[in-house]
């Protein structure tokens, strides 16, 4: 399109010329770039193109922010250029190869887990709602929603319905998608996580939990049963004669399923590889699944158990132990929102995951959904500071409104990292609300909208209505002192514009 075309010109010439994209694609807003040799873009200059709202690099991908016109403008930039369209697997393959180990690790795993955050989000607000409704609201004289009114008693239970369907079955999701990142069979994937939360056969996790809580010796208890939690000896056991077996089940796990996913994968490619094209059909999916399952039962699930179990005790001792908790909320606050930059902070939601089955709930989400608040609150104010420069104005509320749902990418590299005064600004208010939210113990149900707009659903409304007063507080102190500090700040040297 010729509205495009001086700007796709200028834009080849910038990311340093033909001979230095090794691939492109776009997304919905994105043109994605895997460079040869990505000092030879000049961001800068390609951020005050009149298509353009900003740049930002991810995961090895130089990107360029254009926004809901990118597919016309990929099609101009290809034009122009003679360079061969390329897919986002291209692009991402390309981008990874010149990746470092841990951030090619960082990156699978974030493939694995991106393609189900609406399910995630959609069962943590489910959660939420039933939690609201169940709640004894003080301006209903201590009285519920579901008390009050028959209907909200039966909405209640539809919602919840939904929402520990996503929870409860969470290893199916995960397997999943773990093996559709590592190209193998989707549909033993999932065979695979229904395998780990089959009801009837496996003891529940969340009846596992109790039990170790309670200090009773879980083996013993599942050998010779239990009248306390009406287990029958024998019935959650296979008896191989020279070992038993222990069919504890996974509910609300990540890592038993992720890990075993992974495993599924080479072990079908290693039988594919050794059965004749006749047999495929049946040998392959069949010993796939017994072996894997076998494995499962026997060493990765029990495993991978250990590991989140490992993790769950960090995290508490870094969060709960009385003093040292503060300084955990510092450190968390601080680095959260620069790991967004790294793409590291896919890692937190497999640990909040762990915390929600282990605690019933997890401190960690009402964190991350605080600093994406400050980050909400930063950017606001550069729509005031920058009214003058009409394309600044613009990509500052629109990346205004993406962060109070939880979006912070067009905030970050439209506006704060732009300037950095915002983002120095967005980080000392989320410092601020961390120590709040720490000090008041809030927890969530588990991961939703992570900002201003919807944000609170997520946090339980039990404990007296705490958890809720303590984030609400929190929560206004992340978006207001990011947005004055930011106005404070641009009069200071932090402001590369006074220097």
């Amino acid at each position: 399109m010729k509205k495009y075309h001086d700007d796709a010109v200028k834009l080849l010439e910038l990311v340093g010329g033909k001979e230095n994209v090794v691939a492109v694609t776009h997304c919905a807003t994105r043109m994605r770039f895997s460079l040869a040799d990505e000092k030879k873009a000049n961001p800068k200059e390609i951020g005050q193109l009149d298509s353009v709202k900003g740049t930002f690099t991810n995961a090895g991908q130089f990107q360029v922010i254009v926004g809901n016109d990118v597919a016309d403008f990929y099609k101009e930039f290809i034009n122009v250029s003679g360079i061969q369209a390329a897919s986002k697997e291209d692009v991402k393959k390309a981008a990874m190869e010149k990746q470092p180990l841990l951030q090619r690790m960082v990156a699978h795993l974030a493939e694995i887990f991106v393609p189900l955050i609406p399910a995630l989000v959609a069962g943590g607000l489910m959660l939420g709602l039933t939690n609201f409704l169940g709640a004894e609201l003080p301006f209903l004289h201590n009285k519920s929603l579901n008390q009050l009114y028959p209907l909200a008693a039966n909405l209640s239970k539809f919602i919840n319905w939904i929402g520990v369907a996503v929870f409860g079955m969470l290893p199916v999701l995960v397997s999943w998608s773990t093996v559709r990142k590592f190209k193998g069979n989707e549909a033993l994937g999932i065979v695979l996580g229904l395998m780990l939360v089959l009801a009837g056969t496996m003891l529940n996790a969340y009846t596992y939990g109790d039990i170790v809580a309670k200090g009773h010796n879980i083996r013993e208890m599942l050998i010779n049963g239990s009248a306390e939690y009406g287990i029958k000896a024998g019935e959650y056991v296979i008896d191989l004669g020279f070992y038993k077996i222990l069919m504890i089940g996974y509910q609300a796990q990540v890592l038993p399923a992720m890990f075993a996913g992974i495993a599924m994968c080479y072990i079908e490619k290693f039988f594919n590889k050794r059965t004749p094209e006749v047999l495929k059909l049946v040998w392959v999916p069949f010993i796939t699944l017994v072996v894997t399952g076998f494995l499962t039962i026997l060493f990765i699930g029990p495993f991978a158990r250990m590991i989140g179990e490992g993790l769950t005790g960090l995290f508490k001792f870094l969060f709960q132990t009385p003093g040292l908790k503060y300084f955990g909320a510092i450190i968390f606050g601080a680095t959260y929102a620069p790991l967004v930059i790294t793409g590291l902070h896919h890692t937190f939601m497999a640990i909040d995951f762990q915390l929600q089955a282990t605690l019933g709930g997890t401190f960690i989400w009402p964190l991350i959904a605080l600093s994406n608040i400050a980050q909400s609150g930063a950017v606001f104010a550069t729509y005031f500071i920058y009214k003058k420069d009409k394309k600044q104005e613009s990509v500052s509320l629109s990346s205004t409104v993406s962060a109070c749902f939880g979006i912070t990418e067009p905030a970050l590299f439209g506006a704060n990292l732009k300037f950095m005064y915002p983002f120095y600004a967005a980080l000392c208010g989320s410092v601020l609300a961390a120590l709040i939210s720490t000090g008041f113990g809030v927890l969530s149900n588990g991961i939703g909208v992570g900002g201003l707009a919807l944000a609170f659903l997520s946090i339980k409304f039990t404990n007296g209505g705490i958890y809720q007063l303590g984030f609400w507080i929190a929560s206004i102190v992340a978006f207001v002192v990011p947005f004055v500090l930011t106005f404070v700040f641009s009069k200071t040297k932090l402001n590369k514009e006074n220097k």
